[in-house]
């Protein structure tokens, strides 16, 4: 039986980016850092050229004859790269559907509560679903239940926008809300309007 292959505790090596003295290529086509062109060079020349103005040769492009370098500063570009990566990952984020489960006799307080998880997952971009949950006799006030959804939409509304209106589906009645994507324009009548304060359902 071949001997287990021993585990390597070493970090793995980490692929170090092309500047300055790590740049192989005897001659190279440099690009000063504001945009001018500095013609073909030598390596040494193009090293001495960005320690004069205290910044960074970078090799842009590897497989351009000669290679292309430009002149920067290469902390910054980094930086600037990374926060143009993070910027691109959080437009990209991945839609889920959190659920919110409620009883239609559900009081203040834990309604508010349930509105408070609703907001936070439309501020993260994510789909609501709205769910009441009946038991036993409880299944014959479906219209109860149907009120109480229609509330959350509309104490969501300058958030999240109806995707499918209250339905019911075996013993729960659910409805889906999505992150408003358009401001929502107010009446006139509703900006003078005190809003009323909620009453739980019983």
């Amino acid at each position: 039986m071949p001997p287990r292959p021993r585990f390597d505790r070493r970090a793995p090596e980490r692929e170090l980016p092309n500047i300055n003295e790590r740049i192989s290529y005897s001659n190279l086509r440099v690009v000063d850092s504001d945009g001018t062109q500095l013609g073909v060079i030598s390596r040494e020349e193009a090293l001495e050229v960005a320690k004069e103005r205290e910044l960074d040769l970078v090799l842009v492009s590897e497989k351009a004859t000669p290679p292309v370098c430009r002149i920067m500063n290469y902390g910054k570009f980094k930086f600037e790269q990374e926060k143009k990566a993070k910027e691109a990952k959080k437009k990209s984020h991945q839609t889920e559907v959190k659920e919110v489960k409620m009883r239609y006799k559900i009081d203040q307080h834990d309604y508010q509560v349930r509105i408070n998880q609703a907001t936070r997952f439309l501020k993260a971009g994510d789909k609501v679903k709205c769910t009441v949950i009946f038991r036993g006799r409880e299944i014959q006030h479906t219209a109860l239940a149907e009120t109480l959804l229609k509330r959350m939409a509309k104490d969501l509304e300058e958030k999240a926008e109806v995707q499918q209106s209250a339905k019911r589906e075996g013993r729960n009645m659910i409805m889906f809300l999505t992150p408003r994507k358009t401001p929502l324009l107010k009446k006139e009548s509703e900006t003078t309007e005190p809003k009323k304060a909620l009453r739980s359902i019983d």
